[in-house]
């Protein structure tokens, strides 16, 4: 079935609609630090406001537990939208309380109202059926039509996600929309050669996605600290480096399966490693089979594929028709490990062809690195939505409008 898009709700003018965003946005002493997620909600915001429509934004912020928290409250969020969109934005209070009942009666078309983290209410996420139905009821109840444009939590079967798409005329946002579009071309019909990069602290996270892709790839790329578990693998000493010993078998498996298939498996060819986990380690570069013979011995530890392996990796890249990313090479955070993030981010931008970076880490990367997300074919607003998306998985929040 086909994903239902904003032209199935036909004409919003004058109707109220909710939209779910994702307004989850990381925040210092109460200072948003990448409103990312805030601008990837204006186009389909914008939309339905020329369409005459009265908006309604939902979302959640944090993990707060069921109740009220002042740190967690979408104020900040609510403010930047505002500024972004050039227009009035209120908060409300609470979530469906008399504070959000007032704003949405008086609301008026071409208006937004963001009602409070819908976190604060324990309906959203209760396990129980009939308490994420009973709150979504309410939400339900100051709309016409129910907009699903946070694409970071259509893995989840949460009242907004799940049960409110159920209680009224629901569709995609453009947001959503593209995801899907982005993510399902990488999938199911991915020009070629098509390589995938992975990174990030651990093979079990992304046992899924290599599951479902080795069959498909051209190229694995491997880097990060999940690359320990596969040099281990080929039997090489990797000092202090993150190792997942109970994931040895499974990663000779994947070596193994590459090979019979005639997947190209890059991995590091040297690495480099540090007296320790901290942005002013003594470090110094290695060849990847010979870790532990740094000048830190066995106690050395891995924080970055090596110069020589980011050339390599850019190579790879560049020269592939689609590229998935998911995941950092090294420590990206401190400076000293960063370049091989930097060079594997270079490469995506010089992709001719279609580069997706899958969200999450790899996302805060390229940002925290100096790159803007229009030097990518799709930068992902959701990182373990767009894993599950990639690994196969069939997504609560995409089901229930129609794909």
């Amino acid at each position: 079935m086909a994903l239902r898009t904003l032209d199935t709700l036909g004409d919003l003018s004058g109707k109220r609609v909710i939209v779910r965003c994702d307004l989850n946005v990381p925040l210092k002493d109460g200072v948003i630090t990448d409103d990312g997620r805030v601008r990837a909600s204006l186009p389909t915001l914008q939309a339905l406001l020329d369409q005459g429509a009265a908006v309604i934004v939902i979302s959640h912020l944090g993990r707060p537990k069921g109740e009220p928290a002042p740190e967690y409250s979408l104020a900040p969020a609510a403010a930047r939208l505002g500024e972004l969109l050039d227009a009035k934005v209120t908060l409300a209070d609470d979530t469906v309380g008399e504070s959000a009942k007032a704003l949405v009666d008086g609301i008026a078309p071409g208006e937004v109202v963001v009602l409070e983290n819908l976190r604060f209410n324990g309906g959203e996420t209760s396990k129980d059926d009939a308490e994420r139905k009973a709150f979504a009821a309410e939400l339900a109840a100051f709309a016409d039509a129910y907009v699903s444009d946070g694409f970071g939590v259509v893995h989840r079967k949460q009242a907004s996600v799940y049960e409110l798409a159920e209680a009224l005329p629901s569709a995609a946002g453009l947001l959503v929309a593209n995801e899907v579009d982005k993510l399902d071309r990488v999938v199911t019909d991915p020009a070629t050669p098509f390589t995938v990069v992975l990174g990030g602290s651990k093979v079990s996270d992304k046992l899924g996605v290599i599951e479902n892709l080795l069959p498909r790839v051209d190229r694995l790329v491997v880097g990060g600290g999940m690359v320990f578990t596969f040099l281990a693998a080929k039997g090489w000493a990797v000092g202090k480096s993150l190792l997942e010993s109970d994931q040895l078998e499974t990663v000779k498996r994947y070596l193994d399966e590459a090979a019979q298939r005639g997947v190209e498996l890059v991995l590091p060819t040297d690495i480099v490693v540090a007296e320790g986990f901290a942005a002013d380690a003594d470090h110094e570069v290695v060849a990847a089979d010979a870790i532990e013979t740094s000048k830190f011995g066995t106690e050395g530890m891995g924080l970055d594929i090596g110069p020589e392996s980011a050339k390599a990796y850019a190579e790879a890249i560049r020269t592939s028709k689609t590229v998935f990313w998911n995941g950092p090479m090294g420590v990206f955070e401190f400076p000293a490990f960063a370049a091989g993030t930097q060079a594997v981010a270079q490469a995506l931008t010089e992709v001719d062809g279609l580069s997706v970076v899958g969200g999450g880490d790899s996302a805060a990367a390229i940002r925290t690195l100096g790159f803007a997300d229009d030097e990518f074919g799709h930068v992902s607003t959701g990182g373990g939505a767009s894993l599950e998306l990639i690994e196969g998985k069939r997504l609560p929040g995409l089901e229930v409008l129609g794909w």
